[in-house]
């Protein structure tokens, strides 16, 4: 290799050096997630859910798959809102293995077999008793049917690690 040639790729590394930012320490605020409802929009934090969320800078990102109703047996109740209510649980219990709150969930995506509005009330409580005030964006998917024929919901979400 060239003398020049050296002398390039030696400037291209120091160069590339200087430009990795040095460490600093996130504080608690530096880490929480933002949550946007506009006023010019529709407020949908009474349905369970806001109109965006901001991840701070340089987050790690987690993502939960889908969760869906059964019990640690997998076992499936027939009934929406006790399928419902034991996804969240596993929810809850999937955020607690990655070391995560649900104040760090970003995003839900919800998918629900043969959606109506009677099913509104049923998902709306469940985000609220999980979430309170710190609701995530959310999107709500009606489908005819999930992975397993007695599946009736399913929950999956996007964390903001620590």
């Amino acid at each position: 290799m060239s003398r020049a040639i050296k002398h390039l790729l030696i400037g291209g590394l120091i160069i590339m050096t200087m430009a990795v930012p040095t460490a600093s320490t996130a504080t608690e605020k530096d880490r929480k997630l933002t949550i946007v409802n506009p006023q010019t929009l529709y407020d949908p934090s009474p349905n369970g859910y806001s109109t965006a969320v901001i991840v701070p800078g340089g987050a790690r990102v987690a993502y939960i798959s889908g969760q869906g109703g059964q019990d640690r047996m997998g076992a499936l109740s027939p009934d929406f809102a006790v399928q419902v209510k034991q996804a969240y649980a596993n929810l809850r219990t999937a955020l607690e293995g990655i070391g995560a709150r649900p104040d760090q969930v970003a995003k839900l995506t919800v998918f629900v077999v043969d959606h109506d509005m009677s099913k509104l009330e049923v998902l709306t409580s469940n985000v609220k008793d999980m979430f309170g005030a710190a609701l995530p964006a959310q999107t709500l998917v009606p489908v005819p049917k999930l992975a397993i024929d007695p599946m009736l919901f399913e929950v999956e979400a996007v964390v903001v690690l620590d």
